[in-house]
């Protein structure tokens, strides 16, 4: 592994994506700053649209710290755009991601380093044990949701959704990701081949600002999750997903006419129209709906790793010369991209 410290480039990027956090921003680096002593990192901030006093808090911090890089979206695209556009402007073989909201500690980051570092493993995910969150809001929903993911996946977590994490380069720097796959990372580097551990890291309640997460995350999730089980088992033969799937639904619809015969003669003659109609109409629009947005999936995911575009647009940047000139170039009407 490449050495921590005196390098030309920095051994470790931080990526950390910033949504409404202007009192945090500057506690944050600080921390951040104070538990990497002694290795040379860089620390990628990527302003996700926020609306507050964040951008100019991020840009004070540029100019006094040249390691701060900070990339501005023009709105928000949400944390997973945020965490592409910090890995993909991050120099180091080391990358390291956490939130903003100084829950995660960086103090962390050294230990989790040293797996690496002893060449134990490629990617180490953060576990928060003892996690400061509302029980029924936000520490229950998750529960279940890394036991579900855990067990579809394969791939066994504690903590899916836990930001801090530290990756090899190699493992994470080309992963497309777009909507909010970001919670399943873990997933898509072991289908690279990258050996994964976790630990456990301290957790904070949150001191500053207002949390961006709620029960409203939980369909986001299981849709999400329902696209990475079919992209891992079914899409390179999506036929044995749609074929199991209809011959089921095929069977559904039989034994409901079966159903609706016994009825009719049994006398049930309003029992036996529901099953008759009903049935086969809700049973043919859930296979119609899942379908759409299966095959809706797969072609967001070619049109944008076809064209090479990015699913964000940067409006200015820091200490970034190569996403300064993009914006340059933007801003002249040469090279935009939308997303």
């Amino acid at each position: 592994m490449t050495s921590l410290s005196s390098g030309v480039l920095p051994a470790v990027s931080v990526c950390v994506p910033v949504f409404d956090e202007e009192g945090n921003v500057d506690p944050l680096h600080e921390a951040i700053t104070n538990a990497l002593v002694g290795i040379d990192f860089e620390v990628i901030y990527v302003n996700d649209g926020s609306i507050d006093g964040t951008a100019r808090k991020l840009d004070e911090l540029a100019e006094r710290d040249a390691r701060a890089r900070v990339i501005h979206f023009v709105r928000n695209y949400g944390q997973t755009a945020a965490l592409t556009a910090g890995i993909h402007h991050a120099r180091a073989p080391v990358l390291v991601t956490m939130d903003a909201d100084l829950q995660n500690d960086p103090a962390d980051i050294p230990e989790m380093l040293k797996y690496l570092e002893r060449d134990e493993a490629d990617v180490v995910c953060g576990w928060r044990r003892d996690r400061q969150d509302a029980m029924l809001t936000r520490t229950l929903p998750s529960r279940v949701a890394n036991g579900l993911i855990s067990r579809l996946s394969n791939v066994h977590l504690h903590d899916y959704g836990c930001t801090l994490r530290v990756y090899r380069r190699e493992y994470i720097h080309g992963i497309p990701l777009y909507g909010e796959m970001h919670r399943f990372i873990p997933i898509y580097v072991t289908w690279a081949g990258a050996r994964i551990t976790e630990v456990p890291v301290r957790h904070h309640p949150r001191i500053r600002g207002a949390s961006k997460y709620g029960l409203w995350r939980i369909p986001k999730v299981l849709l999400d999750l329902t696209t990475v089980k079919f992209l891992r088992d079914f899409y390179v033969t999506p036929i044995y997903f749609f074929g199991w799937l209809g011959f089921s639904f095929i069977l559904g619809g039989a034994l409901a006419v079966l159903a609706a015969l016994f009825a009719w003669t049994s006398g049930a003659s309003l029992l036996a129209a529901v099953l008759a109609v009903c049935g086969p109409v809700l049973a043919v629009s859930g296979v119609i709906e899942l379908t759409l947005g299966i095959i809706a999936e797969v072609l967001i995911r070619m049109h944008y790793e076809i064209q090479e575009k990015a699913p964000y647009r940067i409006r200015r940047a820091k200490n970034l010369p190569e996403a300064e000139t993009i914006t340059d170039e933007a801003a002249s009407g040469r090279g935009i991209r939308l997303a």
